[in-house]
């Protein structure tokens, strides 16, 4: 969800306007997503490269995740959406990840639609994690070097149970993954939006998600 700090400068406003109302455009898209029968969406809230961020922009972003986990997700509970955390919990303060944690036990039962938010998350850090898990089941005699394969490895990993993307959609214009999902990611179809994210709309996402439709996925075959 790239483009709000550009969103706030374009209209001389500070870079924390800019981020609420990326809030309040995360909220109607969620909503869009899952009028439109999308079962799963993942969104890339705070990556482990953000800490490096300015201070006060830091405070401002974990305040605003603190409201938006006290407030906006129990709109998405009522819709019947199961919401689920990924990324480096020990990073984040404790209040945060108990709300975390309250959030998933409480919505464990919802069925609708599955909304994955990726927070204080990067993919490389990911996939060591998930090489220690295996190197320590390899080394405590639990599995063997020849069981290690994709099935085995995916389910070391904090995406485990949630199928890979089909469709991976970034906006602001920028074309790059960004150490997001690098493994889940290996056969989705990707589309760069210039559209800087707070401007994002469900009208938008139709129109990517019939794109995606019209094409061809091989998986590497012909």
């Amino acid at each position: 969800m790239d483009g709000n700090g550009r969103w706030a400068k374009k209209r001389n406003l500070p870079r924390s306007a800019g981020h609420k109302k990326g809030a309040e455009t995360l909220q109607e898209i969620v909503k869009g997503a899952s009028e439109m029968g999308i079962k799963y969406m993942t969104v890339y809230a705070f990556s482990t490269e953000n800490w490096k961020r300015d201070e006060e922009e830091v405070n401002y972003l974990m305040d605003l995740l603190r409201q938006y986990l006290k407030n906006e997700l129990k709109e998405i509970n009522k819709q019947g959406g199961k919401i689920l955390f990924i990324g480096e919990r020990n990073m984040l303060a404790n209040d945060i990840v108990t709300q975390m944690e309250n959030i998933e036990k409480q919505t464990a039962g919802n069925d609708k639609f599955t909304f994955i938010v990726a927070l204080s998350y990067g993919s490389r850090a990911e996939i060591i994690s998930g090489v220690k898990k295996i190197s320590s089941l390899v080394a405590n005699g639990d599995m063997s070097i020849s069981d290690i394969d994709e099935k085995s490895f995916s389910s070391a990993l904090y995406t485990y149970g949630i199928p890979d993307p089909d469709l991976v959609i970034r906006t602001s214009g920028e074309q790059r993954i960004s150490n997001y999902l690098l493994w889940q990611i290996a056969y989705s179809e990707l589309f760069f939006t210039k559209t800087l994210w707070p401007d994002f709309t469900v009208a938008e996402l139709k129109e990517i998600v019939d794109d995606f439709n019209s094409r061809e996925r091989r998986y590497g075959k012909v």
